[in-house]
């Protein structure tokens, strides 16, 4: 069944997304958790901050708590930045190197024409509709900005379909495929009036 073949594929690879994300929450909550328990460092800080107060500790104490939230806030928010870095350069090296990522590579799947440029393009609009857009949306939740997150998270939705639902049509070809000029080949796959391929998202 050439649409379950392209979905194990699609899983397979989210699964590998979702790992990285996995390492990066370890390494961001570790890094969060260094700069709680750093004591003398808070110490310090808040020593300078108690003695150039003139006497308002309430300010000092709030003007720490903000820099400890705003330092948390910055790490999280470089976690969702690289995980976007690290799904774009798997897409784009597994599929300008080999023509095939490791779920469509299991699954006897290749993306052909695999020149760099259009691999490129083509893990550019697969990784902002993986996960990018849905990054954003989680950042913009944590600096505050709950009706704009929601907002982008609607978008991020749309373009998921956008992508994923060509792939039931004839052409079976996805959105980045088509940006890209590309396709998704595989032994026993075929597509109406053409030589055996089938495409993929």
């Amino acid at each position: 069944m050439p649409k379950l073949r392209r979905a194990v594929a699609w899983f397979i690879d989210f699964a590998l997304v979702l790992a990285g994300a996995s390492v990066l929450a370890v390494f961001t909550f570790h890094r969060i958790s260094a700069l709680v328990t750093d004591v003398p460092d808070l110490a310090t800080r808040s020593g300078f901050d108690l003695l150039t107060s003139r006497g308002d500790v309430v300010n000092a104490s709030e003007h720490l708590g903000l820099s400890l939230w705003n330092k948390s806030v910055l790490y999280v928010e470089e976690a969702f930045g690289l995980l976007i870095v690290v799904t774009f350069l798997y897409q784009w090296a597994c599929l300008a190197l080999a023509g095939r990522t490791i779920g469509k590579g299991l699954l006897g799947l290749k993306v052909t024409p695999a020149a760099p440029r259009r691999a490129a393009l083509r893990a550019l609009v697969t990784t902002a509709a993986d996960v990018a857009v849905y990054a954003v949306a989680c950042v913009l939740l944590i600096e505050g900005q709950f009706v704009l997150s929601v907002l982008v998270w609607a978008v991020a939705v749309i373009i998921f379909f956008l992508n994923a639902l060509p792939v039931l049509s004839p052409s079976r070809r996805s959105l980045a495929d088509r940006l890209a000029g590309t396709e998704v080949t595989g032994l026993g796959l075929n597509t109406p009036g053409a030589t055996p391929a089938a495409r993929t998202f």
